[in-house]
């Protein structure tokens, strides 16, 4: 693994271990945090695949387009993109007043994550 692939696993498991420590909160959990740091978490370790594999990209937060530039590697990864389709929701709208996530929203969002999370470890054998 090149050493900015590394960087960029080590940041998504930064956001991993965040949100995970924010739903096991037993007073006051912060529910948006652990939605924003679940999609961050995808999104970083997509980011590493196409670092991994030279495949430029721009600066978003839109996991399917992120996805989109890794199909042509990974074609059967497109069944993630319903579950892509709904972390990507997370990177802003529950960054500012107005809407607020709550406990079944937070834990879908980390399980999704987890889903995600999962498959592209076992892609780079961690």
């Amino acid at each position: 693994m090149k050493p900015i692939t590394q960087e960029w696993v080590n940041k998504a498991e930064g956001d991993f271990a965040t949100a995970q420590r924010e739903l096991q909160v037993e007073q006051t959990p912060n529910y948006d945090a652990v939605c924003f740091h679940s999609q961050q978490c995808a999104e970083k370790y997509l980011k590493a695949c196409l670092q991994e594999e030279n495949i430029a990209f721009k600066k978003t937060h839109d996991l399917t387009t992120l996805l989109d530039l890794f199909l042509p590697v990974k074609p059967n990864w497109a069944t993630l993109r319903p579950t892509l389709d709904a972390l990507t929701t997370y990177a802003v709208e529950f960054r500012y007043p107005g809407v607020s996530a709550n406990q079944s929203i937070a834990t879908q969002a980390f399980q999704d994550c987890v889903a995600v999370r999962q498959i592209i470890r076992q892609d780079f054998s961690l």
